[in-house]
Order: C-alpha cells, then structure tokens, then sequence
C-alpha cells in the first residue's frame, strides 16, 4: 500500500515588490510547521520529500526534516499555486516511493486531494495543514484519506 502526505505551507509575509517566489513564513507560519512536523514524526516514515520551489514550501519542510534528515528532497516545479493538479498527479503516479511527502501550495494541493479521492468538491487546506492518504497506486479515485492534521496555531 502507498502513502503520500499532502502538506500546505505554513503561513507566509505578503509579498515584497510582488515577488511571490521568496515569501518566507511569519513568526506564526514557523509556530504552525513545526506543530505539524511534530504530529507527523510518528505517523509518516517518507521515502522522499517532494518540496516546491517558492521559500514558504521549503521552510515549511524544514520543519519535517529535522526528524529525517537522511530523506532526500525533491524540488518539483510541477507544484506551485498556479500549476495543473493533474500534471502534478501524473508526475507523482511515476516515482519509485511507496512513501511520500508533498509540500506545497493552495490551489494546487486542495485539487491533488480531489482528483486522488475521486471527490469533485473542492476542500481547502488550512494553513500548514496535513493529510495523508493510501492508494494502491497514485491515480485519480483510488485514494483514501486516513488522517488529517490542521495546527491549533
């Protein structure tokens, strides 16, 4: 059985010169990664990390890393705010991983969610929130979500 874990970032500062790529977490967005990197230590054992490009991604799987820190990282430019869900679901379905852990952005990763389980209604994602699911493989409606995780910060 396959797990992948769906992570939205932690809270961000607004962008500065409307560069949205460099937005690092606020002093709560860093409160909110560490709360849910500390419930998934004991819930998740990632093959692979897969980490968008844009800094509150990032900084949000710094968090997580700090209890994996011999799991590899994968930065994927297929899982920014503005990307396809179905190109990111198509690009996940063929690595090797029997575990893994996305972190990215709303849009995107409330749609992953719904193409994996099938559900045509849209659920966002609180920030820093997690949930993982299990599948047989990674395609669209075979995912079941087995838990969730949203901060109390």
């Amino acid at each position: 059985m396959q797990q992948i874990t769906l992570i939205r970032h932690g809270e961000a500062l607004p962008p500065v010169h409307g560069n949205d790529i460099k937005r690092p977490l606020s002093s709560r967005g860093h409160l909110q990664a560490a709360e849910t990197a500390n419930y998934l230590k004991d819930i998740v054992l990632p093959e692979i990390f897969i980490v968008s490009p844009l800094l509150r991604a990032q900084e949000t799987l710094g968090y997580l890393q700090k209890y994996f820190e011999h799991v590899p990282v994968l930065i994927c430019d297929k899982i920014k705010p503005e990307d396809d869900a179905k190109d990111a679901v198509d690009w996940l379905s063929q690595l090797p991983y029997q575990s893994i852990v996305v972190v990215c952005h709303m849009n995107v990763i409330a749609h992953i969610s719904s193409i994996l389980t099938g559900d045509d209604a849209f659920q966002s994602y609180a920030l820093a929130e997690a949930r993982i699911f299990e599948q047989e493989v990674i395609a669209a409606g075979l995912s079941t979500q087995i838990k969730s995780y949203i901060p109390t910060i």
